[in-house]
């Protein structure tokens, strides 16, 4: 009787050792498939050129400063590039106020109203930029920034680079296809654009 008892002990006792062994594995396995789905589920894969290459999708906040960086040189490289084509500078125009609240169509008005544009047009002027920096602070929300960018001015006659500092912030709004980053500028205004040189051409 006494070897029945120690042997029902003993295999009692395995049992509970294999069913514990068992859930733990089985936890284990179901934690380790749910990572690897999420894992999975973050990767696209995008084909260029009959070649598959392999991205990984990240939380928004990661790209905030990156993103945030590449709508406001957007907007100052549509708003700014202007060719002697009225069509070209509308386009241009449009698009970028997609991205600016009313302070962006302000200013175009302004320089609508004092023949700017038509300027450009008659003396066959094209105007460039190309921003240097921009700095945004991301540590207050609506997020502040500057941007440093050179201007060309093209003329039939001479060349003239200006100096352009802007100002404003950023609130986010719906991506869409107008507006691929989410954001919109605020409070946009421009706080230097002076002449650094004129170069005549030949």
């Amino acid at each position: 009787m006494k070897n029945i008892d120690t042997a029902f002990r003993h295999v009692r006792g395995f049992t509970l050792l294999l069913i514990v062994g068992c859930v733990v594995i089985c936890c284990f396995a179901l934690y380790r498939s749910f990572n690897l789905v999420s894992q999975m589920q973050s990767k696209v894969y995008i084909l260029a050129n009959g070649k598959a290459l392999e991205a990984y999708g990240s939380d928004r906040k990661d790209n905030i400063p990156v993103e945030a960086r590449d709508h406001v040189k957007t907007f100052h490289v549509l708003f700014f590039t202007l060719d002697p084509d009225e069509k070209a500078i509308q386009s241009n125009v449009t698009k970028a106020l997609y991205l600016a609240d009313g302070t962006a169509k302000r200013a175009y008005d302004d320089l609508k109203e004092n023949g700017y544009f038509s300027g450009l047009i008659s003396g066959n002027v094209n105007q460039t930029i190309v921003v240097d920096s921009v700095a945004v602070d991301i540590n207050e929300y609506p997020y502040r920034f500057r941007c440093y960018g050179t201007q060309q001015i093209v003329r039939p006659t001479s060349i003239t680079t200006r100096n352009l500092l802007t100002e404003g912030s950023l609130r986010n709004v719906s991506r869409s296809d107008n507006n691929p980053h989410g954001f919109l500028i605020e409070r946009w205004n421009t706080i230097e654009n002076r002449d650094i040189k004129t170069v005549g051409r030949r």
